[in-house]
């Protein structure tokens, strides 16, 4: 192939010359300066990282070395800090983790989190604070893993932030025995990095108990939806004036279970299961009572609340009414008692054991012992065939 170069890039020549006699130009000198151009180019040559000067190489390479971080992650933490001449004080911070059980993995998931820590004082600072939740019941590994996830905690203040913090929710929980279920409040929520934790806290209790959610209901609340303890006093309200317009007050027992539910799940997902129990016929006010009787229902998985429905209604035949009375039979397990319950009480009544069969809902409501003492053993001709219509399923996989 043969390339005609404009007159442009030989202006020395005639513009009639240009015309009358073109310059031809062969493939090889076009390779030629194209391979020239690329080579003289600085950006073909170094990359945009290898180009970037890394101010603070000591504790990048440490970094990298020590615990495996990424080029990016271990530029994005070492620019954070002035340039060290030692590793003294990291190395330190690293060794009193380890003499503590922490794993590497963990340890390196803490520096993550919260990189000043590696150059934390460790006797006057890192030290005491680590104490304070060794003295909690928190060591070892379980200690290693709630500081790999909770490490910004090691850069607030012990004596400002950490104990008087610990202090409020030690007065809420009620019955908390070797601190499990402060442990477990400390897991499940970042409170302490919120601005003045302690005061969103009190704040927060103060307007529970004014609802009425005092003692052992607070205390239930604190445990499983910590969270709640930390929102903004706006949202907390929103939350709670949201649930009384469902038709709970705040005298009450429900309203607590009511605002944990409401709490747990977007407005989306919330009338989403509204939805189904419309879509089998409920009404909207019967809806709305099924909430109020059981606020639990609607944490239940939309899976579990339609075989339920379907089982209840299609199957065996019940009234719209039965459920909207006792809809926590929709919260039973279908495969471990509702179904195998309702096959004893089938094989029972075609045998004709019971003069008067009880009501499934009832049956139900029963204890497990319960259950197997009044229509299990109590029958003893009958019980192989009754137990094996209770946990024939059971019987089946294990054989398998």
């Amino acid at each position: 192939m043969r390339t005609l170069l404009s007159q442009r890039f030989l202006s020395p020549f005639p513009l009639n010359t240009l015309y009358s006699k073109p310059i031809i130009i062969r493939p090889f000198f076009l390779c030629f300066f194209s391979s020239y151009s690329s080579v003289s180019s600085p950006l073909h040559t170094r990359s945009t990282t290898s180009t970037t000067p890394i101010s603070n190489l000591i504790l990048y390479e440490y970094l990298i070395k020590t615990f495996s971080f990424s080029e990016p992650q271990a530029i994005s933490i070492s620019k954070r800090f002035p340039p060290i001449k030692t590793l003294k004080n990291p190395k330190s911070v690293v060794q009193l983790l380890k003499q503590l059980g922490f794993s590497n993995a963990q340890i390196r998931s803490s520096i993550h989190c919260a990189p000043q820590i590696l150059f934390s004082n460790v006797d006057r600072t890192l030290k005491p604070k680590l104490q304070f939740f060794l003295d909690l019941g928190l060591s070892g590994s379980d200690l290693g893993k709630f500081m790999s996830r909770n490490s910004t905690i090691l850069t607030r203040s012990l004596d400002k932030k950490l104990i008087p913090c610990i202090d409020v929710i030690k007065k809420i929980l009620v019955n908390d025995n070797n601190n499990q279920d402060l442990i477990r409040v400390m897991r499940r929520c970042k409170w302490v990095t919120f601005r003045e934790p302690r005061e969103r806290l009190l704040s927060n209790v103060a307007f529970l108990e004014s609802c009425g959610i005092v003692g052992s209901q607070l205390s239930m609340l604190l445990t499983r939806q910590p969270r709640l303890f930390v929102l903004s006093e706006s949202k907390l309200r929103d939350l709670v004036l949201r649930v009384l317009d469902m038709g709970f007050s705040i005298e009450s027992r429900m309203l607590v279970h009511a605002l944990y539910t409401v709490s747990c799940m977007t407005g989306e997902t919330f009338n989403r299961k509204l939805e189904l129990f419309r879509s089998f016929g409920f009404l909207e006010s019967e809806c709305m009572e099924m909430f109020r009787r059981t606020p639990g229902l609607l944490r239940t998985s939309e899976d579990k609340l339609r075989v339920g429905i379907e089982f209840f209604l299609n199957d065996i035949k019940f009234e719209r009414s039965v459920l909207v009375h006792r809809p926590n039979c929709l919260m039973h397990s279908m495969e471990e008692r509702v179904i195998p319950r309702y096959r004893v009480l089938q094989v029972m009544k075609s045998k004709g054991l019971l003069k008067k069969m009880p009501s499934l809902i009832h049956v139900l409501s029963l204890t497990e012992e319960e259950f197997l003492a009044k229509f299990i053993s109590k029958f003893r001709d009958d019980a192989k065939e009754l137990l094996v219509a209770y946990k024939g399923h059971l019987l089946n996989s294990s054989e398998e």
